[in-house]
């Protein structure tokens, strides 16, 4: 106890010295916390969109499907979306046809990817379909309703209501056409996804190819996306039936958002190192300060028959306090920001013009942090131990002065 008074006091020796080093590493580390809160929170969001409007948290193919989208890889979902919605923990699986197909009106026509979908579970996940009123939605799997996008509404030149046909190859390589009518219309905000998206009941798209009850993809919706490793085990061990088909993380599904994420997410943790650096360099220079303007105390201190480890173990307990100290006012601010950032978040819709869009997902512009108190805890004790080390050299410098050494500095 006399040790750590002591070091508190001689760490308020340079009183401002010690305010503005206690500063720095309480504000890196509510910078450091309240950031990569604040990253966690945009990603989750990212990838719920995207999983939402996309793959789901499991995608489950035909093989080869995910490499070459050859439309002819297609398999017999119905079963399966019974057996996989069984499963503790699965949400919703959505079952959907992609294909390619020409969309002509009386005056233009484009290229399109048709999609189809079981309209009332599609509404209840897919993000594009929320914001559909009852009268713009898709009645029913075969019905000739469809949704359509807004760039491509205006491209083929019709309005909501107005009928256009839709062509597409057959099984057997003729070409099969469907007369359908725009029901709803949706703008994401995506050029590629306006200006190609059209979606039908699967049933209807199915007649397109000539394989009623057939799908592209099974896109499982989990309650709990932390638990996707251990449902994805599960969705493998009841697809060992069906050497054919395969079950994929989103990650590998939506390869552009993973690896947006992950190219993003590496940037910051260089910024993480640098903030880190800073504050190593700053109780660095603090310590070492103090220790150069102790000398003679030091010298004093050994000539009454103190021991080299002595000063050192001091210099490593004012470190260890500073440490502390900072991360618990750092730790205080940086929950602090991090609720602020949940509560309220950051609307960037004032600054950007359009829908905002990061790794081909669209993503709400009210930017909202997650709370993970286990890392904040870590970085927390990180900063500890990074000013442990950065104590070291001081601490080494003061152990190595001897008493005459230190009695002559002035």
């Amino acid at each position: 106890m006399d040790y750590l008074h002591l070091a508190w006091k001689n760490l308020w020796r340079n009183r401002r010295r010690t305010i503005i080093t206690l500063t720095a590493i309480a504000f890196s580390i509510m910078l450091v916390q309240a950031l990569h809160n604040l990253s966690a929170g945009v990603y989750a969001g990212m990838v719920d969109s995207g999983v939402r409007a996309g793959s789901g948290h499991i995608a489950i193919y035909q093989q080869h499907y995910l490499e070459s989208r050859d439309e002819a890889l297609y398999f017999k979902g119905h079963n399966l979306v019974t057996e996989i919605e069984t499963i503790d923990g699965v949400k919703q699986v959505l079952p959907r046809l992609y294909i390619p197909a020409l969309a002509q009106s009386s005056r233009e026509s484009r290229g399109v990817v048709l999609i189809g979908v079981d309209p009332q579970r599609e509404r209840q996940i897919n993000p594009f379909l929320k914001t559909l009123s009852e009268e713009s939605m898709i009645r029913s799997a075969d019905s000739r309703d469809a949704v359509i996008g807004s760039r491509l509404l205006d491209e083929l030149q019709i309005k909501q209501g107005q009928k256009f046909v839709i062509t597409a190859q057959y099984h057997d390589g003729t070409l099969h056409s469907e007369l359908l009518y725009v029901r709803g219309v949706v703008s994401s905000g995506m050029k590629n996804i306006d200006g190609s998206l059209i979606m039908v009941g699967h049933e209807r798209a199915a007649l397109l190819i000539g394989s009623s009850g057939s799908v592209h993809e099974l896109a499982v919706m989990l309650s709990d996306p932390g638990r996707e490793e251990s449902i994805h085990r599960r969705i493998t061990t009841l697809l060992g039936t069906h050497p054919d088909i395969e079950a994929v993380s989103w990650e590998r599904a939506m390869p552009n958002l993973a690896n947006a994420i992950k190219l993003d997410y590496a940037s910051q943790k260089f910024i993480f190192l640098i903030i880190l650096l800073i504050v190593t360099i700053g109780v660095i220079n603090t310590l070492l300060m103090s220790v150069m303007e102790r000398m003679r105390e030091f010298g004093v201190i050994l000539a009454l028959g103190s021991k080299p480890m002595t000063l050192r173990g001091m210099i490593m307990l004012e470190a260890l306090t500073l440490g502390l100290l900072a991360a618990t006012v750092g730790s205080l601010l940086g929950s602090l920001a991090t609720w602020y950032l949940v509560s309220v978040g950051i609307d960037l819709a004032a600054l950007v013009p359009e829908t905002l869009e990061f790794g081909g997902v669209v993503f709400d512009p009210v930017m909202r942090a997650s709370w993970n108190p286990g890392w904040m805890l870590q970085i927390a004790l990180y900063v500890v131990g990074l000013t442990l080390l950065a104590a070291l050299y001081p601490a080494i410098k003061a152990g190595r002065i001897t008493p005459v050494e230190g009695m002559r500095h002035h």
